[in-house]
């Protein structure tokens, strides 16, 4: 029987990918077989860690320094990437971060600026720079990870993100209608509240005991449960699937 979700030898490159949903990601493709580029800006400690446990598991991996806001580091890193693997044939947009809460009357044009350059910049370059040899290769997947905060503007503070990633999402569905033509699909993962160092710089434990009772599976979900639809979208599995977002916030919200 013929495997769809095989990826095994297919170069994949995750963005933000030291920590939580892109750790994750790059260890399930590690453990499918995939050869893993991690991009990481600052946590290269994360990064190495989650390098060792695919390498120590037999799988290939490494780990690149890049900040994704800049166009010349992100074709070094993509550069540096083929160099060592090969062509990329998967790109997963994952870097991106809330880095800040910051209500309407106290956002700074810094800070707004700071946050869509990281979730949304960083995703649109990426995407043209390795989407640039897949249209030449005439195949590629690019999965965005968006968030549920796009669809409900998320928590307090929370504007210039929920703003980015509800761009990101609208950005998959221009990519794809781009893309599709020369071989390349893209789609986009929506997380929920997951279990990740991102709340436990921005949600208290109180508040994530409150997220846990809104949602309808009664808990909030981990990264592995994301990593798992971002694999599903990059394989033959969802070879008819383009330009869609998977909402994995376990009934949450539901689209």
């Amino acid at each position: 029987m013929q495997n769809y979700l095989n990826v095994e030898g297919k170069v994949v490159l995750v963005t933000g990918a030291s920590s939580g949903i892109g750790a994750a990601t790059a260890t399930l493709f590690g453990r499918l077989g995939a050869r893993v580029s991690m991009g990481f800006h600052s946590n290269q400690k994360g990064a190495e860690a989650t390098r060792d446990a695919i390498l120590s598991s037999g799988g290939t991996a490494i780990c690149l320094r890049a900040d994704v806001q800049i166009p010349s580091e992100i074709e070094s890193l993509v550069s540096r990437t083929a160099a060592e693997l090969g062509p990329i044939d998967i790109l997963v947009n994952n870097a991106g971060s809330l880095i800040e809460r910051a209500a309407l009357m106290t956002q700074t044009v810094e800070s707004w600026d700071s946050v869509m350059s990281l979730n949304l910049r960083s995703a649109f370059f990426c995407s043209q720079i390795v989407g640039n040899s897949m249209m030449k290769r005439g195949t590629g997947n690019i999965v965005n990870v968006g968030s549920i905060a796009a669809h409900n503007g998320g928590g307090p503070g929370a504007g210039a993100y929920s703003a980015a990633k509800a761009a990101v999402i609208t950005l998959t569905k221009s990519l794809a209608k781009e893309l599709a033509p020369h071989g390349v699909r893209v789609n986009c993962v929506n997380p929920g509240v997951i279990d990740t160092p991102f709340h436990e710089v921005f949600s208290t434990p109180e508040a994530m005991k409150n997220f846990a009772k809104m949602i309808p599976l009664g808990r909030v979900g981990n990264p592995t449960e994301c990593a798992n639809a971002i694999v599903f979208l990059a394989s033959d599995a969802a070879s008819y699937v383009v330009g869609e977002s998977i909402e994995v916030n376990g009934g949450q919200m539901m689209r």
